[in-house]
């Protein structure tokens, strides 16, 4: 059976991967081949300034031994996983490969430096943060930024409409509905400002941190600081000391933040949900969609939860993630390999649910007659603004008064507001400024 769309086990290589197409050049096993590749070559151009064994390294041939990842294709890929039936570990594998490369490009004087004194961890915890850092700059940011577009330019377009607030599902204080968009957007620049402070952190140390093999090979040479300036030079943040791995708290802090950005979508779907629900939002239909096999009226909200679902799953590996990867027995077991190799899965969950709530945000139509008429049956809201009033200017007990007008079992109309304010014992300028505030202009500031 051939892997296509339909017969993939995950919905993310199936259903959707049209969807997350995007990610697949930084968590697929091609990328991070690809990636393992550009830190073997890099190191070794770095090391070809260091030690006198390759002063006459063809620094001239720059461009063809850079080609070696930028033009890395499928068809290469392929031979790595041929040779890594034979040798069981795919960091050899690859190291090989370049070898061959090597070989081909007349460059064999230079070969035995490629890999030189490292472990399989120096090549996979300086790839993985490098295709996360690549990921999260050029996809993730942009994604996040083009809906908060969309929710900042809705706030606008709503920004002076006013709506029933609820608390507790009960009606409250007015509010307007390009506010309650804000909160959302507001949320998110806060918690993006906060992921963009998380290093990408990289693991760069040898066998077990130490740089042992460097010292021993060349004990003249400040390892340390050339590890320090080639992770620098990649455009990461170098941990030191380490143990034979990366110790994963700042890339346990991203999955953490990306979470409580995923936390504040779902609190958004869920909103948006409630309020297609009560039909302040209608949805723009899309002409031979179906709503409902069975009810032809219906136009389900299905993006926000489709979205919900999607956030929902991908938060639980998150935690998983954040949880497990920054403990290893001693200085190395193996349980962080296998589950690295899954990061690209809840982030693609992620994916998927940001398009599917710029798809519902893009449908929504406002309603203002259901949500007018929602402020007009309940005038017993602008209670707090009367009796609140009635404090400033010392009228005795206002809140009890207002308790026990609105809690009657009879429904407070703009009327029976008007004929309760004329009871009170205030002068009729307070009771004209009183019977002026209505559920459409109580909305604060």
């Amino acid at each position: 059976m051939e892997l296509n769309p339909l017969t993939a086990i995950s919905p993310i290589d199936g259903r959707y991967f049209e969807t997350v197409k995007p990610l697949a050049p930084y968590f697929s096993e091609f990328a991070l081949m690809h990636y393992r590749i550009q830190v073997e070559i890099e190191y070794l151009i770095a090391l070809s300034g260091t030690v006198s064994e390759l002063d006459d390294f063809p620094v001239y041939r720059l461009k063809d031994i850079r080609g070696i990842y930028k033009t890395f294709s499928e068809q290469k890929a392929s031979e790595i996983k041929a040779i890594e039936k034979t040798t069981n570990h795919d960091v050899k594998a690859l190291e090989y490969f370049i070898k061959r490369e090597f070989d081909s490009m007349k460059l064999e004087p230079f070969k035995e430096f490629i890999h030189f004194g490292l472990t399989s961890q120096d090549i996979n915890n300086t790839a993985i943060p490098l295709l996360l850092k690549n990921f999260i700059e050029h996809e993730y940011f942009p994604l996040i930024d083009m809906l908060l577009g969309k929710l900042n330019g809705l706030a606008k377009e709503w920004k002076d409409v006013p709506m029933l607030a609820h608390t507790h599902g009960q009606p409250a204080s007015p509010t307007r509905v390009g506010k309650e968009i804000m909160v959302f957007a507001s949320r998110l620049e806060k918690q993006m400002n906060q992921l963009k402070t998380i290093p990408f952190s990289a693991k760069f140390g040898g066998a077990t941190g130490n740089l042992n093999a460097h010292y021993a090979a060349y004990p003249n040479i400040d390892w340390n600081k050339f590890a320090d300036d080639f992770c620098h030079h990649l455009g990461l943040v170098r941990s030191h000391p380490t143990t034979q791995i990366e110790h994963y708290d700042n890339m346990a802090a991203m999955f953490d933040n990306m979470k409580r950005i995923n936390t504040i979508l779902i609190d958004l779907c869920r909103d948006m949900w409630q309020y297609i629900s009560m039909e302040y939002f209608k949805q723009k239909i899309k002409e031979g969609e179906v709503g409902s096999s069975a009810m032809p009226h219906k136009v389900n909200p299905i993006d926000f939860e489709n979205a919900e679902g999607n956030l929902g799953f991908a938060n639980a590996i998150f935690e998983f993630l954040s949880a497990k990867l920054p403990i290893s027995r001693l200085q190395r077991d193996l349980t962080d390999s296998t589950v690295l190799r899954n990061i690209g899965v809840p982030i693609a969950h992620t994916y998927i649910a940001v398009q599917s709530i710029l798809k519902g945000l893009n449908k929504l139509e406002l309603n203002p007659s259901a949500i007018n008429q929602d402020l007009e049956n309940n005038w017993a809201v602008v209670s707090e603004a009367i009796q609140t009033i009635l404090r400033k200017e010392g009228y005795p007990n206002p809140y009890e008064a207002l308790k026990t007008l609105t809690r009657k079992n009879e429904k407070i109309t703009q009327q029976s507001l008007v004929a309760f304010i004329d009871t009170l014992k205030v002068n009729e300028d307070l009771k004209t400024k009183l019977k002026s505030i209505t559920p459409f202009t109580y909305v604060g500031g």
